[in-house]
């Protein structure tokens, strides 16, 4: 008995071709979308961290205010988009001038060591690192806020003697053209190293 030739017709053979080319670029559309939805979802989420962590760090900066190595009262400024005060924020043993300050939508923190031959901040270097990014802080939520020793909120001007504790309110969104909303962050310190002088 003769054997057969069995094989795809030029009909079966571009059926087939044109069902698999369909099924790939739906597989890759799907797999574009799943990875650009996804990076996002991370981007976002790392930005939150970032903010968080930035609070975290901001605020354990604020509780350690003290007096600056030449004197100078713990808290130098207070205004609402930045605030500068002495604490030894690096644990090398000197007070440090640092200032916290919004330039944009990032707010970064300077660092400005005494001199080593007379505890005076003026003419040293300020070493400027940056500690959040994407801030969105609108003109009617301040990103610093400070409170009395009765835990009232101070009028501006701020009278930085006055000042018992700081909030910082930080609302980020890393992309405002997408959703979800802006996120806000809240954090607050007491300046525990002037305890003393309010309860006198």
């Amino acid at each position: 008995m003769p054997l057969s030739c069995v094989g795809f017709t030029l009909i079966e053979t571009l059926v087939t071709i044109a069902l698999t080319t369909i099924v790939m670029v739906a597989l890759t559309f799907l797999i574009q979308y799943f990875y650009q939805t996804n990076a996002y979802a991370l981007e976002e989420t790392q930005a939150i961290d970032s903010a968080r962590l930035s609070i975290e760090h901001t605020v354990a900066d604020l509780r350690e205010a003290s007096y600056g190595a030449d004197g100078s009262y713990p808290i130098a400024a207070a205004a609402t988009s930045t605030v500068t005060f002495y604490a030894d924020v690096d644990a090398d043993g000197t007070v440090e001038k640092v200032r916290y300050y919004l330039s944009g939508s990032t707010l970064y923190r300077g660092a400005t060591e005494p001199a080593t031959s007379s505890p005076s901040y003026a003419g040293q270097p300020e070493a400027t690192t940056l500690v959040v990014d994407n801030i969105r802080n609108g003109t009617s939520t301040p990103l610093f806020t400070y409170f009395g020793a009765n835990g009232t909120q101070l009028a501006e001007p701020v009278d930085a003697g006055q000042v018992a504790s700081v909030r910082i309110d930080i609302r980020t969104d890393i992309n405002p053209n997408r959703a979800p909303a802006i996120y806000t962050l809240v954090g607050g310190a007491t300046l525990r190293n002037l305890h003393d002088q309010f309860v006198q």
